[in-house]
């Protein structure tokens, strides 16, 4: 029996070396982003990683499957030396994966807010170029790669092989026992470590468990690990519709997505030009933010700052989602992301409109312009289902300009050159159109062309530069746009996808790495000042719709800007597992079903004070969390019936 202690000893070494890893990757993932989750606590701390064992046995149970079956299995073949050679790479393997994948969410998790889930695989599975994306991050984020590499060699150095053999035992028989009733016992522990427990009151966990060790969504993304969240994301198909409400009617008397015309509204065929800036987050827009560095922050934007003055914004302004690929469907369709992004979700086959969608209706043309490589990202299949004539990617712009001379290397057209072609184009079209331009070079890994290096300084972080860049790019625009015939003629929309690199502790909280600009610019009209308000990005098509004096029927889950007042305002973002709603300057935190949070985001910017159970607050964190709940509930209830269009026009 000695032996068999020994060789079952051997397998638990190995696992626990697995499960050492697992922890050191969440160490090292803490420590490089230690800046995202700011002053939190040791009793935190303690509560997250404790949490962070249950994820990390779950994860090594999928991970180390095969492993343990052929380790564990009664054969006496499992004792060759041919055999363990073979278990030996069915461990390395699948844990170096796991590496792998727990080193690049150090990374990717500054862009996305979040632990990477299975849509990882559909967001880039357009990408022509995506071992120039990898080979890129390997050697720009150095100290991630060689931490990454050191685990790898120290997983291959510490694995042990056992070292009985079978003639330890003396018969056939007792083996076959021994080793079939231990192999019930690691089935049953197998389990128990997938279920994350036992008890009929278990369910085997998933990623929304791990809001149970935390005080903010954010640090959820600590808890868990990156296989663990891919793995159980594979494979999700439809939501479940809540029943916060009766009926999705009932949740329509709270808020409605559906918006009717006006009665007697005069249509103005106005050209529409959207423009979605990677990364342009608010943070980097100094006259957004005069309270910062006591007066003195100047930003990354002096051209922005320049055209504010001539157009109009609101004093609070979010995105709705946390990707690039949550951008689109947010800013032209009036779709937030709501636990997965919409068009890498199941529904995506479902009819959806947009702001082209509508205006073609009305006689518009309508065009994309992106200057990746064409189909990156999904953007060029979006754009087609939700209405948009034509695209003009990186194959359009290189019929023009041949010689792929503009190209940045990784991710597409330089934005100067690209933003150039867009406003050269649109002269040859006819009047009205309406068109939406997503940029790409405040993308990772943040260059900018070798001739800009001196002009555009290095900021605090490594995306400063490139928004200097492409605030440039904008201001160049602007200059050959407004040399054009249609451009007096033409309301522009200047939003960004999504945030990215803070440097301000304001923009590291659940409301900070929301905000992005939402500003209105129309040269020949009047929309001009700040309004004390909330805007978000799906407001975005209701609001042009609206200026316009649009008369269809159409479904946006955002709000008209221009025909609503202050009472109506809110702003919804979903991330960690968590609902954002803001209102009247309160933000509620929920997870679906309880509320984790309350605080004065006036008073509170930083979000330290939770007056989620403070009595006089109860009635405005009920409407609050209603209005979450009845968006929600119609969002998933349309997604699931199809009804993201007009029923009498949808075909």
């Amino acid at each position: 029996m000695g032996s068999t202690f020994s060789y079952y000893k051997t397998i638990a070494t190995n696992l626990v070396l697995s499960f050492t890893i697992f922890t050191v990757c969440r160490i090292f993932f803490l420590v490089y982003n230690l800046s995202y989750f700011p002053e939190i606590s040791t009793q935190t701390l303690l509560s997250i990683f404790k949490g962070g064992v249950t994820f990390d046995i779950a994860a090594l149970c999928y991970i180390n499957a095969l492993y343990i079956v052929l380790m564990c299995i009664p054969l006496i073949s499992r004792y060759k030396t041919t055999f363990q050679k073979f278990t030996k790479w069915t461990f390395v393997l699948p844990n170096a994966i796991a590496i792998v994948m727990n080193m690049a969410d150090v990374v990717y998790f500054r862009f996305t807010g979040k632990r990477t889930t299975a849509s990882i695989f559909k967001e880039f599975s357009n990408e022509s170029n995506i071992l120039t994306i990898f080979t890129n991050s390997i050697l720009t984020y150095i100290p991630v790669t060689i931490a990454g590499i050191l685990l790898i060699y120290a997983l291959i150095k510490l694995y042990r092989a056992p070292k009985c053999r079978f003639y330890a035992y003396e018969s056939k028989s007792l083996f076959y026992i021994v080793n079939a009733a231990l192999l019930g016992l690691v089935g049953f522990l197998f389990v128990t470590g997938i279920r994350g427990g036992i008890g009929k009151t278990v369910r085997p966990i998933t990623i929304s468990n791990a809001n149970q060790y935390i005080n903010k969504p954010i640090e959820s993304a600590i808890v868990l690990n990156t296989p663990f969240s891919v793995i159980r994301t594979i494979g999700k198909k439809v939501f479940d519709t809540p029943t916060y409400f009766p009926s999705i009617n009932d949740a329509e008397q709270v808020i409605s997505a559906l918006h009717m015309p006006k009665d007697s509204t005069e249509f103005k065929p106005l050209n529409v030009v959207v423009f979605i800036v990677e990364s342009f987050g608010r943070e980097y827009i100094g006259s957004l933010n005069k309270d910062l560095d006591n007066g003195n922050y100047k930003g990354y934007t002096p051209f922005i700052d320049s055209l504010l003055p001539d157009a109009l914004t609101f004093e609070k302004t979010f995105s709705n989602g946390n990707k690039s690929i949550d951008g689109m469907p947010a800013v032209l369709s009036g779709i937030p992301m709501i636990y997965e992004p919409y068009f890498l979700s199941h529904y995506s086959t479902n009819a959806v409109s947009s702001i082209a969608g509508e205006l073609n209706k009305k006689g518009y043309y309508s065009a994309f312009f992106h200057g990746a490589p064409n189909g990156s990202m999904g953007f060029e299949a979006f754009s087609n289902i939700s209405g948009y004539k034509d695209y003009f990617g990186m194959t359009e712009y290189d019929k023009a300009n041949p010689g792929n001379a503009d190209f940045d290397g990784t991710w597409s057209i330089w934005d100067e050159e690209f933003f150039q072609f867009f406003a050269k184009t649109m002269s040859t079209f006819s009047e009205p159109f309406t068109t939406a331009i997503f940029s790409a070079s405040s993308h990772d890994p943040f260059k900018i062309p070798e001739r800009y290096k001196d002009v555009f300084p290095e900021g605090n972080q490594p995306i400063h530069k490139c928004i200097r860049y492409t605030d440039y790019a904008l201001k160049r625009f602007f200059e050959t746009a407004s040399k054009q015939p249609w451009f007096n003629n033409t309301l522009f929309v200047i939003t960004a996808d999504h945030t990215n690199q803070a440097d301000k502790p304001e923009f590291f909280t659940e409301v900070g790495r929301s905000e992005v600009p939402v500003i209105f610019y129309y040269p020949g009209g009047d929309l001009k000042g700040m309004r004390n308000e909330i805007a978000q990005q799906i407001d975005i098509m209701p609001s042009v719709l609206g200026y316009l004096g649009y008369d269809n029927p159409y479904i946006s889950f955002g709000r008209d800007l221009f025909n609503t007042t202050k009472e109506d305002e809110f702003a919804i973002h979903f991330a960690n597992n968590a609902f954002t709603f803001m209102k009247d300057n309160k933000v509620l935190i929920y997870d679906g079903s309880t509320p984790l949070g309350l605080y004065d985001y006036a008073s509170d910017r930083l979000l330290k004070n939770n007056l989620v159970n403070v009595d006089t607050l109860q009635t405005k964190k009920d409407s609050m969390l209603l209005m979450t709940q009845a968006i929600v509930q119609q969002y998933i209830e349309r997604m699931n019936t199809n009804q993201l269009v007009i029923k009498e026009i949808q075909q």
